[in-house]
């Protein structure tokens, strides 16, 4: 089975064509194919499928088997391969997700695309839409003896955004996988920390749902704006800047979310599965 290992600011993914080969899921193989020493090596794998109220579909699983509802950089990648590889041949496409029909709006430079900009649509702040067992989105949560306030925002999947905290890498891998795992998050959550820049951007260290640590989150980007704009300690315009690069964040003023930033392909090759 061929693939191409593709990645939105250091954060890979493999993305099998459902297009033109058979693929079954590959949850049960997902660890597999991730582990970056007996594998390919990435933090996901991303299937490009038809569909039928869309120019694809996109199913995403992460390193864990489990399969999101999205993923910011993952998307903006299968945007990338769907146009260079001919299976939509189109500068604006539409993608079916697990979080509803986004659209893409690709940069094309030399017949190939080298950004993408997605339409994350509107972000949903109620409790239950999240989810988060709490009354309010905004809440405080303890865990090894240290309480945050965290701001939670659907992206179309859960995130817990916190600016208390700047953590150090003893702190980050300590508390990340004890706020993912939660129980204020029914369904766990990604768990964003924050650090506000001079010049109106913010720094952000993600740990992500099923992943762990990964180099960038766009919809965690997504949520950051939306949490940081709605207690005034952001502009609704603002670069998010990552450890694998930095992503352009506006929330227009009619409510949708829009990401751009850049997906590159590193290499194509063949699994035996």
């Amino acid at each position: 089975m061929r693939f191409t290992k593709m990645h939105g600011i250091g954060n890979d993914f493999i993305i099998l064509d459902g297009f033109r080969q058979a693929v079954e899921s590959p949850d049960f193989m997902t660890k597999r194919l991730c582990d970056r020493h007996f594998g390919v090596g990435a933090d996901g794998v991303i299937l490009a499928l038809p569909s039928s109220v869309a120019d694809a579909r996109m199913r995403i699983f992460n390193t864990d088997g489990g399969e999101p509802e999205m993923c910011g950089n993952g998307i903006r990648c299968l945007g990338k391969f769907l146009y260079d590889s001919g299976l939509v041949p189109k500068p604006v496409m539409t993608v079916e997700t697990l979080a509803g029909v986004l659209t893409l709006t690709l940069d094309v430079q030399d017949g190939a695309a080298r950004a993408v900009t997605v339409d994350m649509g509107v972000p949903r702040l109620g409790p239950a839409d999240i989810p988060v067992d709490a009354g309010s989105n905004a809440v405080r949560l303890e865990a090894d003896g240290r309480a945050l306030n965290f701001f939670c925002v659907s992206m179309g999947n859960p995130h817990a955004v916190t600016f208390d905290l700047w953590p150090d890498d003893a702190a980050f891998y300590r508390l990340g996988p004890l706020y993912e795992r939660h129980p204020a998050f029914p369904r766990r959550a990604n768990v964003e920390f924050c650090r506000v820049r001079p010049d109106g951007g913010v720094d952000v260290r993600v740990w992500e749902r099923g992943d762990g640590e990964t180099l960038a989150c766009g919809t965690g980007a997504c949520a950051v704006v939306v949490a940081g704009a709605s207690q005034g300690l952001l502009p609704r315009r603002a670069d998010v800047h990552l450890p694998g690069g930095t992503l352009g964040i506006r929330w227009a003023e009619d409510g949708h979310v829009f990401m751009t930033g850049p997906a590159e392909t590193v290499f194509v090759g063949e699994l035996t599965l």
